[in-house]
């Protein structure tokens, strides 16, 4: 595997290739991460990760410094998956100067939800991976869905600039009691960890809720929050929204494909998960 720490370098490297098939990381990898690699790999003539933790979209609270960075044993893990490029730069590289330019996205997507809940954290992804894009110069991303509205607002950006990039959602990857894998899970302490699965849980009951017929959503959408405070987390949002466009659905249900999505901090650690639903007919 070839290890790049500069966009020139990276740059030389896949010169010679015409298909890049790019999977960007934040590190600290996972079995997650890693489909999201066997994914990639026979969609281009050359399967390139990068390893970055973009300052950009942490709030000042939020865990940037503490975020774990696991070198060796995300080189080992890429190695063994296959990986032929990794791009790994420091900040200096990535950002020889002040990022003044940013992406900024649409609001209608942008600020609801994760949004809502973490200003200027899409500004901060649209931006990192513009810039990843037109480092890497990739013809096919693959991104996980467990990052839902991260996915749609990559599309939408992809989209609206006329990028020559297919993006590829893929499924989340979860642990065998269902609770979805993540970076952040190993701040999770054993008692909190058995309990994680509640989130996951708790989405399966509103989309039964759901496909049984029940037509209030705001009820649906309520008794999941009061059945995971009750057993003390700290819900920020369970919501149910149309795939489209992760807005209310307007007049009920009617068939529309359906998402349920959530976040919420169990004791420290704020996880987030989602479901696609297939709503009844009318």
């Amino acid at each position: 595997m070839y290890i790049a720490h500069t966009i020139a370098a990276l740059r030389d490297h896949l010169s010679a290739f015409k298909r890049p098939a790019f999977v960007p990381t934040m590190g600290n990898l996972h079995d997650g991460h890693i489909a999201l690699i066997t994914q990639a790999k026979p969609l281009g003539d050359v399967t390139v990760a990068s390893i970055f933790v973009n300052r950009l979209q942490f709030l000042p609270h939020e865990d940037f410094d503490t975020y774990p960075r696991t070198w060796e044993s995300d080189c080992a893990k890429l190695r063994d998956a296959g990986c032929d490029v990794l791009f790994a730069p420091d900040e200096k590289a990535l950002y020889p100067e002040p990022q003044t330019c940013k992406v900024h996205p649409d609001p209608a997507l942008a600020d609801l939800l994760e949004g809502h809940f973490r200003p200027g954290f899409f500004i901060g992804v649209c931006t990192v991976v513009m810039k990843l894009f037109t480092c890497v110069q990739p013809r096919v991303a693959v991104f996980g869905k467990k990052d839902y509205q991260q996915l749609m607002m990559i599309r939408h950006m992809v989209r609206q600039f006329a990028l020559p990039i297919e993006i590829v959602g893929s499924e989340t990857f979860r642990a065998d009691d269902g609770l979805a894998l993540s970076s952040r899970n190993g701040y999770l302490s054993e008692t909190e960890r058995a309990e994680a699965v509640q989130l996951s849980k708790a989405l399966k009951a509103m989309a039964a809720a759901v496909q049984s017929g029940e037509r209030d959503l705001a009820a649906i959408e309520a008794k999941a929050m009061q059945t995971l405070v009750q057993r003390g987390w700290q819900p920020d949002y369970l919501v149910l929204r149309r795939r489209t466009d992760l807005q209310a659905p307007s007049f009920g249900l009617h068939g529309e494909p359906l998402v349920a999505l959530a976040a919420a901090r169990l004791g420290s650690t704020r996880l987030i998960d989602n479901l696609e639903i297939e709503a009844p007919a009318a």
